[in-house]
């Protein structure tokens, strides 16, 4: 059996291999707007910008939530301008004062401009396709994806035993861009070999139970943190702090799991916290990493404090992971490299890059075509 491949270093770096993956890869993808619970009350809403496409994600004056282009009908203004907020009973446009009903529907411009015979039945905000699971809001512009539910069905019992659906915001969205393509941060995330090389501080408080997973269209790492006291500070607080969470599941005390959705959708699940990131390519060489975590309503001291430490311990992961992904994008733009072989363990780079390869023929060429 011949060794597996990891994708050719070109379709990191191509403008036209980006457009191809728009079209094919995330006109589809389902891209998440935000939490449910991130606007509870009526005329709430949530905004996404994404490859040139903006939402606005609203909830009705019959408590119903539904998502929207969030262009005006009249000059395709940009109707609501914050990433949340909160409108009232209208959705109005900034640049002319056209006005929306909850719900989509036209509901007029002013009669100083004159636009008297107006149908607003053709004027309506055009939907936009929209399923909610597991408490968050999922987007998609255009079918060919099987369901979220569908996608995330090999974990549904486990992810149900967390009750996302019950979290609350903890802070803003953060937007944090980086000089990569989006897929060297989605193959970084699933990536379990360089977690004893690169990150030290994971590797102490993991102890060698981190293990990875792919399903067809959703990938899984976990690890569960060791009661042996880290000589790191933050490291030990945090574990000491681990052991009074009574109201979370014994098997969950000490349990980080990852999952990430196909294509650049992830959860990280703590005890403490859920973080929320989206991978968003902005073009072949620049992606928008857009972040926000996620927390059960629980505001006991411990808590707030076991969040604190999650945040130093992992903001070290993360700068160590940004080193990396810089120095894979650098050597991918070397003409010493084409590409290189997979380990059999390294599953979830092995499916990612097979459905690559089926979603966009280009993906199997070892470099890029002539024109």
């Amino acid at each position: 059996m011949p060794t597996p491949k990891s994708l050719p270093a070109w379709l990191y770096t191509d403008p036209r291999f980006f457009e191809q993956e728009r079209e094919h890869v995330f006109a589809q993808a389902w891209h998440i707007v935000g939490h449910i619970n991130d606007i509870p009350n009526t005329g709430d809403y949530l905004t996404l910008d994404i490859l040139g496409d903006r939402v606005v994600t609203v909830r009705g004056d019959d408590a119903t939530i539904r998502s929207f282009h969030n262009v005006c009908r009249h000059r395709a203004g940009k109707i609501a301008t914050e990433w949340r907020g909160s409108c009232g009973h209208r959705l109005v446009c900034p640049y002319h004062a056209w006005s929306y009903k909850l719900d989509g529907g036209f509901a007029g411009a002013p009669k100083w401009q004159g636009f008297d015979s107006l149908d607003p039945n053709t004027l309506a905000l055009k939907p936009v396709d929209q399923e909610i699971a597991f408490g968050f809001i999922f987007i998609r512009f255009a079918p060919g994806l099987p369901s979220v539910a569908d996608m995330m069905a090999p974990y549904a019992d486990e992810l149900a035993a967390f009750e996302l659906e019950k979290l609350i915001p903890n802070g803003r969205v953060t937007l944090r861009p980086r000089p990569v393509n989006w897929k060297n941060v989605g193959d970084n995330y699933s990536d379990g070999m360089h977690i004893p090389v690169a990150h030290p501080g994971l590797s102490r408080l993991l102890a060698g139970t981190y293990r990875i997973e792919a399903k067809p269209w959703i990938d899984k790492m976990w690890g569960t943190i060791t009661e042996t006291p880290s000589d790191n500070w933050s490291e030990r607080q945090y574990q000491k702090l681990l052991g009074t969470f009574d109201h979370i599941p014994a098997e969950r005390r000490r349990l980080w799991a990852y999952y990430k959705l196909w294509p650049n959708v992830a959860f990280d699940i703590y005890p403490d916290q859920v973080d929320f990131m989206q991978f968003i390519p902005v073009s072949a060489t620049q992606t928008m990493i857009r972040e926000i975590a996620y927390v059960h309503p629980n505001a006991s001291r411990e808590m707030n404090a076991a969040r604190y430490l999650n945040w130093r311990i992992n903001r070290q992961v993360n700068a160590e992971d940004t080193v990396l992904i810089e120095g894979v994008q650098q050597g991918m733009e070397s003409s010493s490299y084409d590409t290189g072989p997979l380990s059999p363990s390294e599953v979830c780079l092995i499916s990612f890059g097979d459905r690559m390869r089926a979603l966009i023929p280009d993906a199997n060429l070892e470099r890029a075509p002539a024109n």
